[in-house]
């Protein structure tokens, strides 16, 4: 099978030299920082996840296009019960993990791609498509652990990219050879580039011929020169440079900026070269899918919050306090809507021309809709439960201390039965949770903005036929009133 070991995935890591920049400081081996290397962590499982018979069906597929079983990591969407498949394997990993594991957004870019470069094809008689075939052929068969570099810095948010005072605003191209094209720009929010082995680049927005020069896609290893990632600060950084704290250090999520400085992509990697029209259908294709992702990952860390507070209630002795209950039900009732609403956006899913399926618009959205919001509340009300010393707890190096450990053994134990190094775990893991400042981030503006999701709700809504339901159960009769 084209799969790879967790050990063959941490080689690769380490033959790679990318250009990495943490807190200043130039990082030849990022894969193996304290600040990095829990992240690559959550990425290796989902290499030794595949390996276990126990999950082997949710982590893999069959690949019609080189025969053998691959990562569902970078499978094409071919069936509804693909799509439903990858909820429910994203809900397992977050369970696994409580944290991000960064391959859901090449996939979905995969998908979406693959559906763009067929119609490109099909209006222009480009090659773009048998490029993104041989691609994804390659990634199959070395299951390459691949991110989608979307969002741009965007400079002026009022204007158009072309209308920008500095034209590097949106990752564009800048030349054109007979061997490839060179590209500028940057590439905001780009979770865990320094843990994978490629990036697929697509646009962010609806472009316009004016915009040519922005509607570009291309794939790149994150080594390329010219390709520069800058760590991006997160909060909880000295859990992991310090290396203690117990609770909070197995599992992290870092979110830096990807810099392209006249990055060369030969034509073989070019996906898109100026048809600005297909642009907005990539994108929204893209962020469709990873609204639909969201959903199964984030109901996977929702099981955890309810995990982790009804653990808290229990070791604070009030677990059968009702308004507890009360509380772990609406936090349950958030992860649960958040699920249904993925796996109907799947059940509702279209075959494309391509032969791959897109999700259903309305769904994908109203679930990333309600994370953005309930999930909040749901972190709320964990905390709630919890108690204040989450925001307050000595460390590790205090309770391992000769002097002073005893009195923390003492006063910081819970209940009967439960010692003060386990209530202290579970108080550094809802702090990860609550406080994890990229963790939080994600969960409002991850696959867009709010009102991005709103717009393409609302886009994706037949507001019209919803006035005729109205008006025919009124007994108003069709009128025109423009």
């Amino acid at each position: 099978m084209a799969l790879k070991t967790v050990e063959q995935y941490y080689q690769t890591l380490r033959a790679m030299h990318p250009t990495a920049y943490i807190l200043g400081e130039r990082v030849e081996n990022p894969s193996e920082h304290p600040l990095i290397k829990r992240h690559c962590a959550v990425i290796a499982q989902t290499y030794a996840m595949a390996q276990e018979p126990e999950y082997r069906d949710l982590l893999t597929g069959e690949s019609k296009l080189i025969g053998e079983k691959v990562s569902r990591f970078t499978k094409l969407y071919e069936s509804k019960d693909d799509l439903m498949t990858k909820v429910k394997m994203m809900r397992l990993l977050s369970n696994k993990t409580g944290s991000c594991y960064v391959r859901c957004t090449g996939l979905d870019m995969i998908n979406a791609g693959f559906i763009v470069t067929y119609d490109t094809d099909k209006k222009y008689g480009t090659h773009y498509h048998e490029n993104f075939v041989n691609y994804l052929k390659y990634i199959q068969k070395n299951d390459i652990a691949v991110h989608s570099g979307v969002t741009d810095v965007k400079g002026d948010r009022a204007l158009s990219p072309s209308k920008q005072s500095d034209p590097d605003m949106y990752v564009h191209v800048v030349d054109r050879t007979e061997d490839g094209i060179i590209v500028r720009g940057c590439k905001a929010h780009q979770t865990g580039s320094l843990c994978v082995h490629e990036v697929i680049v697509g646009p962010t927005r609806r472009l316009s011929q004016d915009d040519k020069d922005y509607a570009v896609s291309f794939a790149l290893p994150i080594d390329t020169r010219g390709i520069i990632h800058v760590y991006g600060r997160g909060g909880l950084e000295d859990r992991q440079l310090g290396g203690v704290d117990i609770g909070n250090i197995n599992y992290s999520k870092f979110v830096p900026l990807v810099i392209f400085d006249d990055v060369f992509v030969p034509w073989d990697r070019v996906f898109m070269c100026g048809e600005y029209e297909f642009a907005a259908p990539l994108v929204s294709l893209f962020a469709d899918y990873h609204r639909q992702s969201h959903g199964g990952c984030k109901c996977g860390i929702a099981d955890v919050l309810v995990g982790a507070a009804a653990t808290m209630a229990e070791y604070n002795g009030v677990a059968n306090v009702s308004h507890i209950r009360h509380k772990l039900t609406e936090m349950i009732k958030t992860g649960e809507t958040m699920y249904g609403c993925s796996l109907a956006a799947s059940i509702e899913s279209k075959k494309t021309d391509s032969g791959v399926y897109a999700v259903d618009s309305a769904l994908a959205n109203t679930s990333k809709l309600y994370e953005g919001k309930e999930f909040i509340e749901a972190i709320r009300l964990m905390l709630e439960i919890t108690g204040g010393l989450v925001g307050s707890m000595p460390s590790e190096k205090d309770l391992r201390s000769p002097e002073i450990g005893h009195f923390l053994e003492k006063y910081l134990k819970g209940v009967p039965g439960v010692s003060a190094e386990d209530r202290m775990r579970m108080f550094r893991l809802v702090e990860k949770l609550g406080f994890g400042s990229s963790d939080v981030m994600s969960h409002i503006h991850g696959g867009g903005s709010p009102e991005a999701h709103r717009l393409a709700l609302w886009r994706a809504t037949d507001l019209e036929a919803r006035k005729k339901m109205a008006k025919h159960l009124a007994g108003i009769e069709a009128q025109d009133i423009n």
